[in-house]
């Protein structure tokens, strides 16, 4: 906790800044925690603007004796922006991209930049950053130059400190420098002077040139071989730089900024050296082992063939993968269950060069009895592989009880040739503490990601890690090894490193630290001085996990608190919408941390486990930031550890309520169906009310909704009316099928003729359509959070469907997110009574689309007659059909005309969400999330070009953002039927 006098000099610099500085308990605590293990409350949080902020942070913290923690995108694995002195997040404006030189292949960019956005901006110059990391669509490039970040394909381009070329930094006084290639008079005359930037060279010079310190450093870093190379700070690349060897590779004071995780200086801008874009062909070919050991030998064999990137997966990730939503489908090309799988990318000029390199590894391999299946993947397939990949960290989250794989030693890297021999004798250590490991990542450069299987709550599993990392580091020592690869010491490894380079290297190494930062204001705690890993663990060891009773069953989660640390920190949820995606749209809007899914379950995870209260959820703080929750589920599928943020919140509300009762608004929407219902009786009267400007502002007053909202009115019939009256005529009497076509709460009163154009589909297809007695999904008490209105609702339709919904005779349904609740929600909501009936009804509930493409596939539908006219298509997804199902189906169904062209829309969240863009206070993010993307490009599309969009919310989010109108797919498809 920050004291009353360090609270009272806080105020004093946030009188200073530009920027913003926060020192309330909500971002301190959702800037607690990174990726790694650990745990430590900072002071304040702040977003400089600009150099002049940054310069003015330090001065103060100097002053003040305040530590300072320079934070990117916070995916830092090794606990390096963890720390109880001010965050200073550089994402938020320091992120523009500053120049380019095309000619000299280089660029200057500000330390916010993400990778993938910088490589996409640069992709049309036919340049590339060829350095990358499994966090690519999220991590910034200081964290890359902080963390001397390699990924997959550093065998072809190494780390990043290969490629940065210079660095503007501020040092610890305030100054500025520039580090950059010095030739030896430019040396000689840095070392001249009296600025602390002048002492920092001299210091260098001084401990290079001596002869003993030359001998210790060559002696006792890694080998030269080993390329993934992070131990401590690089003076042994600035060894061998000029004037300390005979050599043209100039002094560049950027190579040590390279690596140290912002513990010397503080970084404002950098100059990167660019490579040209891969060659046009790329192909994978990803051998199956048996046993887990082949794939190191293998290994070897595949790097004589000279591939971009090698990389491993073994049993355990790739089975964490199967309960992913968004990974099983990158799973097409595994075969039986192999105890690991190499991924082996080759690229060139034509696919033949490929294949021919491909032959004859796969012929080497099979030789030397290794590998059992080889498949081959091209073309638009690749990235499927590499996504799953990817996921790698993420989805071990989904391990079911405490114990986890932990990043722990998960970054050593030796030399390929002795990594054989280098495993076998970790495998020893493992069993020695009879422990499990997951084995994933860049073998191809002799790091692979060793996860210990552990449990850090209980006290004797935390010891037996510190244990495990001792032995491991004298194992990384035996064979001149890197402590870390790519991830960085910070405070997992700093304790280890007097261990593994010597007592004399590491004093170097603190005068090192000493000279950049003699009052250890920069980043203290990580590589030099580091507290024991025992020490600020994010789970505390021997303290028990509280149990919550709760209406949603988060038993396989082992109970809603274990269900919120699934979030390992990984920041998938921070992708802008230049990437694409759907999670997390209220974070691609506003480009705040406490917007993210991550933000939310670490306030979550704080207050269930540590809240002093009976009723845990009552805190207006969780109110606060679970508030701007679209409930999009995009983190139900898109994160890796599958993070439900909509589930939870939904629970979170229904606890809140009961401690301090429901608004009203929130009242209404849970009861719109029965409004409707009511209000269905006289449609007329209601929409005259709802339209009229004077009275519609009254009742949008009275609810709670933006003025500049429009309020869906009511179709003049009911659809169960319509179809009493015609259903009889139009079913056939021969039918292909029978369908239950549910008449959902906003398609039984508001979109009434999409639900009649989908009878007459239907049963012009050949299917006897049912209209079932239900009319309420529970969908708007779900997102309200009144979930005991919602079991009942639930469990009542379960009673009515379960006698007549089966796999011949499926329920459909034409509002995703009404359909997908039967499918989402109900299993875990309802009693345990009703779980069989729920998980019946759920694996025969369908969207209409994809039941219409299923049975396209299946034959069922003989090819009708369309009409020839040909008309282009763009298609916006609902964001839960995303989520929960795909928007492939729509697509397949649509195509199956031959009429339509169609484009899918890169769109997340439309930015209605149900009632969310309704409510006053929530209007302007909701129309800033459709501006991002779908309102351009609905605004942007031809005059005669059709919008489709399944989601009656993104439809009415489309003509209030664009005055266009969009329809549902059925529409078209039955548009499309020649007469």
């Amino acid at each position: 906790m920050a004291t009353n006098t360090s609270e009272s000099q806080l105020a004093e610099l946030k009188n200073c800044l530009e920027g913003e500085l926060y020192t309330d308990m909500v971002h301190r605590l959702i800037y607690a925690t990174d990726a790694s293990i650990f745990r430590e409350v900072p002071l304040a949080v702040c977003y400089p603007h600009h150099k002049e902020d940054i310069i003015s942070i330090i001065r103060f913290a100097g002053e003040h004796k305040m530590p300072i923690i320079p934070r990117a995108a916070g995916t830092s694995l090794a606990g390096q922006v963890v720390g109880n002195g001010i965050v200073v997040d550089i994402s938020r404006h320091l992120n523009k991209i500053l120049r380019l030189n095309t000619e000299e292949c280089w660029v200057e960019v500000e330390p916010g930049v993400v990778l993938d956005e910088l490589n996409l901006f640069l992709q049309p110059h036919g340049l590339y950053f060829g350095p990358e990391t499994s966090t690519s669509n999220r991590c910034m490039i200081a964290g890359m130059v902080g963390n001397n970040s390699c990924g997959a394909h550093s065998i072809i381009y190494g780390s990043t400190r290969e490629h940065t070329v210079s660095a503007n930094v501020i040092l610890s006084d305030g100054t500025e420098a520039c580090f950059a290639p010095l030739s030896r008079e430019e040396f000689a005359e840095k070392c001249r002077g009296d600025k602390l930037e002048n002492e920092i060279y001299r210091y260098l010079k001084g401990i290079l040139s001596d002869k003993k310190n030359q001998e210790e450093i060559r002696s006792n870093f890694p080998a030269r071989e080993v390329k993934r190379r992070n131990t401590g700070y690089a003076i042994d690349i600035l060894l061998e730089s000029s004037p300390f060897k005979e050599t043209d590779t100039p002094f560049n004071l950027s190579r040590l900024i390279a690596g140290s995780e912002g513990t010397l200086a503080f970084i404002t801008s950098v100059k990167l050296n660019l490579v040209p874009l891969p060659p046009p062909v790329k192909g994978l070919i990803c051998p199956h082992f048996a046993l887990r050991e082949e794939a190191f030998q293998a290994n070897l064999v595949a790097l004589k063939y000279s591939p971009g990137a090698v990389e491993m997966m073994d049993h355990i990730i790739l089975d964490c993968t199967k309960d992913n939503l968004e990974q099983q489908k990158n799973r097409f090309f595994l075969n039986g269950e192999p105890a690991a799988v190499l991924i082996i990318e080759f690229a060139a000029n034509t696919k033949e060069e490929i294949t021919g390199k491909m032959d004859a590894m796969q012929a080497d391999l099979k030789a030397a009895g290794l590998g059992y299946h080889f498949p081959r993947i091209f073309g638009s397939d690749i990235p499927r592989v590499w996504n799953l990949r990817k996921a790698g960290l993420g989805v071990l989250s989904n391990l079911p009880g405490d114990a986890k794989p932990v990043s722990l030693i998960e970054d050593t890297a030796v030399s390929p040739e002795v990594l054989p021999a280098y495993m076998e004798e970790f495998e020893e250590i493992l069993t020695k503490y009879n422990k499990k490991c997951v084995y994933h990542a860049h073998i191809g450069s002799g790091e692979l990601h060793l996860r210990p299987v552990l449990n850090l709550r209980d006290p004797a599993e935390a010891e037996i890690a510190h244990q495990i990392a001792t032995d491991v580091a004298l194992l990384v020592k035996k064979y001149r090894g890197s402590l870390s690869g790519e991830h960085g010491d910070g405070r997992l490894r700093g304790s280890y490193i007097p261990l593994v380079l010597g007592e004399h290297n590491y004093r170097l190494l603190q005068g090192v630290k000493e000279a950049f930062d003699p009052h250890y204001i920069f980043n203290p705690g990580k590589i030099i001085n580091a507290p024991s890993i025992k020490e600020h663990l994010r789970v505390v060891p021997g303290e028990p996990v509280r149990e919550i009773k709760t209406w949603f069953d988060f038993s396989k989660e082992g109970g809603i608190v274990r269900a919120a640390e699934k979030c390992n920190g990984s920041g998938d949820c921070r992708k802008s919408e230049i990437i694409g995606g759907t999670m997390c749209p209220s974070f691609m809007a506003t480009r705040d941390e406490n917007t993210t899914t991550r933000a939310r379950a670490n306030l979550l995870r704080e207050f269930l486990q540590n809240s002093g209260k009976k009723n845990p959820f009552d805190h207006p703080e969780l109110y606060e930031i679970l508030d701007l929750c679209l409930s999009c589920k995009g983190c139900k599928s898109e994160c890796p550890s599958n993070v439900d943020m909509a589930k939870l919140k939904s629970e979170f509300l229904q606890h809140y309520h009961e401690a301090n009762g429901a608004p009203l608004r929130a009242h209404l929407i849970a009861n719109i169906g029965k409004l409707n219902k009511i209000a269905s009786v006289f449609p007329s009267v209601f929409n005259y009310f709802a339209g009229n400007w004077v009275t519609s502002s009254l009742i949008k007053k009275f609810a709670g909704f933006d003025q500049k909202r429009s309020i869906p009115l009511l179709y003049n019939v009911t659809l169960k009316k319509w179809a009493k009256k015609n259903l009889t005529l139009l079913n056939p009497s021969s039918p292909t099928g029978v369908v239950h076509l549910f008449a959902d709460e906003f398609t039984n009163y508001n979109d009434t003729n999409i639900g009649i154009k989908t009878i007459q589909l239907l049963t012009k297809l050949g299917y006897h359509v049912n209209i079932p007695g239900i009319s309420d999904s529970g969908r708007a008490s779900i997102s309200k959070g009144f979930l005991r209105k919602a079991r009942k609702t639930a469990e009542s339709n379960l009673d009515i469907l379960d006698p007549i919904i089966s796999e011949k005779s499926p329920l459909l349904g034409i509002e995703p997110s009404a359909i997908l609740s039967f499918r989402d929600e109900y299993p875990d909501l309802v009693t345990e009574k009703y779980k069989a009936k729920a998980k019946k009804i759920a694996g025969n509930s369908f969207m209409i689309e994809e039941f219409l493409s299923g049975e396209i596939k299946k034959g069922a539908i003989p090819s009708p007659a369309f009409k020839k006219d040909k008309l282009k298509v763009i298609l916006h997804g609902h964001c839960q059909q995303k989520a929960i199902a795909s928007v492939q189906p729509t697509k397949d169904m649509l195509n199956f005309t031959g009429r339509y062209e169609i484009e899918e829309i890169k769109t997340g969240c439309c930015g209605m969400a149900g009632s969310f863009g309704y409510e006053k206070e929530h209007y302007d993010l909701s129309m800033k999330v459709g501006e991002l993307v779908l309102f351009p490009a609905v605004k942007n599309a031809g005059q005669n070009t059709l919008i489709a969009a399944p989601g009656t919310s993104c439809r009415h989010q489309i003509k209030d953002g664009t005055g266009k109108c969009a329809l549902h797919p059925v529409e078209l498809l039955l548009d499309a039927l020649a007469d």
